[in-house]
């Protein structure tokens, strides 16, 4: 009963640290994290579903947040943060490491584009491309070594107990 209660307090422990880190290091960071041309470092982030169930939700959380703070609108926090969802959920289920960053580029590609072509009044395929730019800097070049550094201390981790 006492270790159910303790794996559950972590798991809850870890939701609200990923959110935090997440609204923080957007929120932060501000001025490269919102508009057309974005590279938002938390996005880096995207890549620990893979390892951890509940950075699903704690991603979500996070990008709600942030989003608050972005001056996008409600628009962007209901729908970029419901693409931060469905972007989690599906790098949860990829198989393969080099495609753990694949679904929250293309996903922030199409809906954040669409979302900030409401916003802005800028042609979608611009945004898009600025938005999928971002991303791929984000989730491949910071979040696929984070990913990597991460599965390699689990490991470590696993092998001491």
């Amino acid at each position: 009963m006492f270790k159910i209660r303790m794996l559950r307090s972590r798991q809850i422990t870890r939701t609200a640290l990923f959110a935090a880190v997440y609204a923080v290091l957007t929120i932060v960071l501000a001025p490269i994290s919102y508009g057309p041309l974005q590279l938002r470092a938390a996005e880096a982030m995207t890549v620990l579903p893979a390892l951890f169930p509940e950075a699903v939700p704690g991603l979500f959380i996070g990008c709600f947040i942030a989003n608050l703070f972005g001056g996008n609108g409600i628009l962007d926090v209901i729908f970029g943060s419901l693409a931060t969802l469905a972007a989690a959920f599906l790098t949860r289920k990829m198989k393969s490491p080099w495609l753990i960053p694949l679904p929250p580029v293309v996903i922030n590609a199409l809906v954040v584009a669409t979302v900030l072509t409401f916003t802005t009044g800028l042609p979608w395929p611009l945004i898009a491309l600025e938005v999928g730019a971002g991303q791929l800097g984000s989730c491949y070049v910071l979040g696929l070594p984070l990913y990597f550094m991460m599965n390699k201390r689990l490991a470590k981790k696993e092998d001491i107990q």
